[in-house]
Formats: structure tokens, C-alpha cells, sequence
């Protein structure tokens, strides 16, 4: 579903990927481990088309999305990319109701039909009586994962995750971690995921490696 060839990218002169080679299967969740400055980061946003490669290409459902610009890359990245970070990002003048039906006005849904797509993911999430509260009402847990269904609304095609539990305790972490086993499963969600945490990678289907800028 998702294949990249033979990325490279570089920051002046300091090469960060050194020619990568990666794909994933629809439905598949795999994490990408590494120690600090390996390339895992640079990789992610160069799949959801944040960064841009200097050389090879990145296709998504048969779309070159390495070849995409300007207006183009903006509307194929929210209707098929999802993203979760590190920190939640949530904007704090918002309900988190609101906060999760962005992506979906920015696709010009109608209010209607994205409140309820988002009131579909708080029920799931088990969040339904905080769709009101704002972020800083919220526990830290429960900011993530509206973080996530915020990822989600659009049904994106993949979601990719930098880092998404690596704010949270070992709970809030592992409740995070059997949504994304409960996403695929049901609807089967594509998850790429940057982690430094052990438990999320031995949940995943597969375990990708990283070092000095490519795949080993």
C-alpha cells in the first residue's frame, strides 16, 4: 500500500537517510525503532509528506506523493494521512469535540456529519461525556487519545506516529497501545510508528530497524 525507494535526504551537508527502502501492507501496524539521530523522524514526515526526499520516491495507493506540491500535498495529505505525536498538540481554546472535527472541516465535511464521526471516536475511545471539556480539563491520557481521534476522522488511509506514547505513564501507554490493536482490527487501520518503547514494538506485526540513516 505504502512503498518508498531509495530515499535519501540531507541536511546541508549532513546526510540523514542514506537511500531507504521501505513498505507496508494495508492493515499492517509496524514500528520503526532506532537509537536517537538514526533517520526514524526524517523518514516519518518524509512518508506523510511533510518533508519532501532530495532523491527516490514515496508512493501511496499508487500515488507518486513524492512528486505532489503546493495545494495538491496539502488536500492528499488530510484526507489520507493521519498524524499523532509526541505531544498532543490539541488547541487549547477548543473543545476536544472541536479539536478532532479540524482535519474534517479543513475537507470541507459538513459540521453535522463531522460532529458525528467525532462523537463515533470519543464513544470509542470511552470519552463521549468529555467532548465539552477542553484540553486543559483533560488528564494527559485522555489528551492523547483525542490526539488520535483527532488522526483518525477523516479515515485517513495511514496513520503515522511519532512517539505517541512517549509522554504518557505505562497505564495511559498501554491503553493507547490496544486502541491501535483495536483499530486494526476492526477497521483495519495502517499504522507506521517511531517508538522507543518496547511494549509497543512487540505488539506490532512487524519490528523495522534503524541505524546511521538506513533500514538494517
Amino acid at each position: 500500500m505504502l512503498r518508498a525507494t531509495a530515499v535519501r535526504k540531507s541536511y546541508g551537508s549532513l546526510p540523514i537517510l542514506k537511500g531507504v527502502d521501505f513498505e507496508v501492507d494495508k492493515g499492517e501496524i509496524v514500528s520503526i525503532i532506532g537509537a536517537s539521530g538514526a533517520g526514524k523522524s526524517t523518514l516519518l514526515h518524509i512518508l506523510g509528506t511533510l518533508d519532501k526526499p532530495d532523491s527516490g520516491t514515496v508512493e501511496l495507493n499508487g500515488t507518486k506523493i513524492s512528486n505532489l506540491s503546493g495545494e495538491l500535498v496539502s488536500v492528499f495529505r488530510n484526507k489520507n494521512i493521519g498524524f499523532v505525536f509526541q505531544f498532543h498538540h490539541l488547541l487549547p481554546e477548543f473543545t476536544a469535540l472541536e479539536n478532532i472535527c479540524i482535519p474534517a472541516f479543513i475537507a470541507r465535511v459538513q459540521k453535522k456529519d463531522a460532529e458525528k464521526k467525532a462523537m463515533e471516536l470519543l464513544d470509542m475511545l470511552g470519552l463521549k461525556d468529555r467532548a465539552q471539556h477542553k484540553p486543559n480539563e483533560l488528564s494527559g491520557g485522555e489528551q492523547q487519545r483525542i490526539a488520535v481521534a483527532r488522526a483518525l476522522v477523516n479515515r485517513p488511509t495511514v496513520v503515522l506516529a511519532d512517539e505517541p506514547s512517549g509522554n504518557l505513564d505505562s497505564m495511559n501507554a498501554d491503553a493507547l497501545h490496544q486502541f491501535f490493536i483495536t483499530l486494526r482490527e476492526n477497521f483495519k487501520q495502517t499504522f507506521i510508528i517511531v517508538t522507543h518503547n518496547e511494549g509497543l514494538a512487540k505488539i506490532s506485526d512487524r519490528v523495522v530497524t534503524m541505524k546511521d540513516g538506513l533500514i538494517i
